[in-house]
């Protein structure tokens, strides 16, 4: 649906509210209630218009943050809310190193850099979550079916119907208290399948200082890439 040249994705709900949403790619999403019609959806998000180029305005000022890595020795990579230079030297071909503080890719390497990056950033996420997990599972009362680290495209985590939770590979490039916050979000959805009051208490219970991980992720997120 188009609004005031905007192009919007509508996702119908059994929700009693209609919600806009700036995705991290730029692109507009609506969730509205699954009653309404097409006229109505039209009427409400076109008297959404200022709160939409508003939105958009915030997000473009946002991703001039967004940063182009090159694979050459010096360009600096996000790991746990930190950036740390690559360097090429003589080490095991295929295969990204990390050590004193540097990333090392073997120079014969240099045309899959990016892949060995994804590569790296899932094997050292898929070592810290179990313990996350653990520990706030059993605080919310929640239990998990699957976890998965993949390619999420535009979220950060998802929960599924069937109680999967997936994290997308960048979360390895924030900070371990915004690692923290992202599966405390994702467990506390297997409560509420929503962001309704209740859903923010049951995060607000477990971590009181969510709000400065949602900063951080607005502020840092579009550089979050590679």
């Amino acid at each position: 649906m188009q609004v005031s040249g905007v192009d919007i994705k509508i996702f119908k709900s059994k929700r009693k509210t209609v919600s806009i949403y700036i995705e991290r790619d730029g692109s507009v999403s609506a969730r509205v209630p699954e009653t309404i019609t097409e006229q109505e959806i039209q009427e409400l998000l076109k008297g959404k218009e200022y709160q939409i180029f508003k939105h958009l305005a915030e997000w473009e000022q946002l991703n001039e943050k967004a940063v182009e890595r090159e694979y050459v020795s010096g360009q600096s990579f996000l790991y746990l809310g930190r950036n740390y230079r690559l360097k090429f030297d003589e080490v095991e071909v295929g295969k990204l190193h990390f050590r004193k503080n540097t990333f090392f890719l073997n120079p014969t390497d240099k045309d899959k850099a990016k892949e060995l990056f994804i590569k790296f950033y899932k094997e050292k996420l898929n070592q810290k979550l179990p313990e996350i997990i653990i520990r706030y599972q059993e605080q919310l009362g929640v239990q998990p079916n699957q976890i998965k680290v993949m390619e999420l495209q535009n979220r950060w985590a998802s929960c599924t119907p069937n109680g999967n939770v997936n994290f997308h590979w960048k979360c390895a490039m924030a900070p371990i208290d915004v690692l923290h916050y992202i599966v405390v979000h994702e467990l506390a959805h297997l409560i509420h399948n929503n962001h309704s009051k209740e859903f923010w208490n049951e995060v607000d219970k477990i971590l009181p200082n969510y709000d400065a991980q949602i900063h951080w992720l607005k502020i840092n997120g579009a550089g979050m890439d590679l």
